[in-house]
């Protein structure tokens, strides 16, 4: 079995990115060696049986941590996590799994996993047909129109029942989004929060705060990270919707509201910031340490 200082790991991320810099640093401070790899960088040479980063085999590092697979949420996204599931066949460990990271990233498995599980999540209706959607919305008053590959509320839609909501659908519909996710918009207590585990253990809790000029709370509209201590109940079922992932690293996103809590999703990859904002926890440091006792153990 290999010491920590004898180990190569690498991170998948982002360059320039603050998570994956944060990682990546960690992991170079305890670990062997540490380095930052890019899925736009890597050749999937099939003919060789080899997945090169900048010309290096990734079969020749211990490890490979995903904090981060893409700038943007995509389909797209998929196809790099087939690169890493090949990687994983052929042995390498990968934290999180890439079956895992699927399940989580794609918000039509996500939220199908959640409600097959017995997660209470908002009203929901999926469907490619505008005529069904715009009857969801009719019947919830008020709903949001997401995306299935997105973060930070990007690309989101509010509707209220009422005129010219046929055409606000086709629009969103038109815009790249043939599946329509319709989701009923909850009551939310100017809050929604992130509870963030590692290896299935609770870590902590942030609350994203509206700043009161938009109708969702994520940072990217001007909300803030503040410290919050969730009831255990809250913690209960959090962990409960972790669990279906199995992920090595996640955050879930639930609201409490006047019909009770509801969860949104869980994260392949959210609550660096967070949680260090809010908790002073530095999760990147939590993860080395989690990754390294998984690898020498």
């Amino acid at each position: 079995m290999k010491d920590a200082k004898d180990l190569k790991i690498g991170v998948v991320g982002i360059e320039g990115g603050w998570s994956s810099t944060r990682l990546t640093d960690a992991v170079s401070r305890k670990a062997g060696k540490g380095e930052l790899v890019q899925m736009n960088r890597v050749c999937f040479n099939l003919e060789a049986g080899k997945v090169l980063h900048e010309g290096h085999d990734l079969m020749d590092f211990d490890a490979l941590i995903v904090k981060k697979i893409g700038s943007r949420y995509s389909p797209h996204l998929m196809d790099r996590m087939e690169i890493l599931r090949f990687l994983k066949n052929r042995g390498l460990r990968i934290f999180s799994k890439p079956a895992s990271i699927a399940r989580a990233i794609d918000r039509l498995s996500c939220t199908s996993l959640l409600m097959q599980g017995d997660i209470p999540i908002p009203p929901t209706v999926i469907t490619e047909n505008i005529s069904e959607a715009v009857r969801a919305v009719e019947r919830f008053g008020q709903a949001v129109l997401k995306p299935m590959y997105t973060s930070k509320a990007r690309g989101m839609m509010l509707l209220e029942s009422g005129n010219g909501v046929y055409n606000k659908v086709e629009s969103f519909q038109n815009d790249g989004n043939p599946v329509i996710y319709v989701q009923k918009k909850m009551t939310l207590p100017g809050r929604d929060l992130g509870l963030v585990f590692l290896g299935g253990r609770y870590l902590g809790t942030y609350a994203r705060v509206s700043n009161g000029e938009s109708w969702n709370t994520s940072t990217r509209s001007g909300g803030r990270y503040e410290p919050y201590e969730p009831a255990k109940e809250i913690i209960k079922l959090a962990e409960k919707a972790q669990a279906l992932f199995d992920l090595d690293f996640t955050s879930v996103d639930i609201a409490e509201t006047p019909e009770g809590p509801v969860i949104f999703e869980v994260s392949a990859f959210g609550g660096f910031r967070g949680l260090l904002e809010a908790n002073k926890i530095d999760a990147a440091e939590l993860y080395t340490d989690y990754v390294l006792k998984e690898l020498t153990k």
